[in-house]
């Protein structure tokens, strides 16, 4: 039993190591970091505007655009490292459909960045 508990020793101490370097950056920040916030500092912040009274007030498009961009981002880097770890380990007919199925995929995440581009959500002025 002590045999099998030691297996998971370098976790245990990977997990202290990591509490105890998150705790002492914590507690830096909080020594070190200059204390004097503004006004506009402590001022509510959402999607890049001011807080308003109306909520059918219009605002601009590009948040909405550049939650777009995020997400074909995140999904491609979700997807494909999954993806690019297993595919050597499958038979060969089944990883020609599985490298073909990712080039689709990536054709349609293809699709929406040029969309985003065209749209000018890469572009802030």
């Amino acid at each position: 039993m002590t045999a099998f508990l030691l297996a998971y020793l370098p976790i245990l101490i990977f997990l202290a190591i990591a509490a105890a370097l998150g705790m002492a950056f914590m507690l830096a920040s909080a020594i070190i970091a200059p204390t004097a916030p503004d006004p506009e500092k402590l001022s509510s912040y959402e999607c890049g505007f001011n807080a308003f009274d109306d909520a059918r007030m219009k605002f601009d498009v590009r948040f909405y655009l550049v939650s777009i961009l995020f997400i074909i981002f995140d999904l491609e880097a979700a997807f494909m490292f999954p993806w690019a770890v297993a595919l050597m380990k499958l038979p060969h007919p089944t990883s020609v459909f599985a490298f073909w199925s990712m080039m689709g995929f990536l054709g349609v995440l293809t699709v929406g960045f040029i969309y985003e581009w065209k749209k000018g959500a890469l572009e802030w002025d």
